[in-house]
């Protein structure tokens, strides 16, 4: 069974996955923040260098696990599997969508 997920997130979930830059990039607004591990990352050359830079440390894979709507956008709850100590994890995603994008991204342990 599939999950149902907003497009964006839908879009960010397999582009992530699947390491595709390109497509990633078209997920995110031009001024999009995100924060993660206490870091503000802006503008979406600097949130694929960011995405970069965990892929290559982790090699981490994300199962979407459950959805809710909040609103103007969504809390995704994901099953991050990887290369890091206490392998698989959740995180909580919270998406700030604005005109079908990504505008913010809050990751959560």
């Amino acid at each position: 069974m599939t999950l149902p997920l907003p497009d964006p997130i839908a879009a960010y979930v397999a582009a992530d996955n699947a390491e595709d830059d390109a497509a990633l990039a078209a997920c995110f607004a031009a001024d999009a923040v995100v924060r993660d591990q206490g870091r503000t990352i802006r503008g979406v050359d600097a949130i694929l260098a960011w995405k970069a830079e965990a892929k290559r440390k982790y090699q981490y894979t994300v199962e979407p696990i459950a959805v809710s709507g909040t609103e103007g956008g969504a809390v995704l709850t994901g099953r991050v599997s990887g290369r890091f100590p206490g392998s698989p994890v959740e995180l909580r995603y919270a998406f700030g969508l604005k005109d079908g994008r990504i505008a913010t991204l809050e990751i959560h342990g």
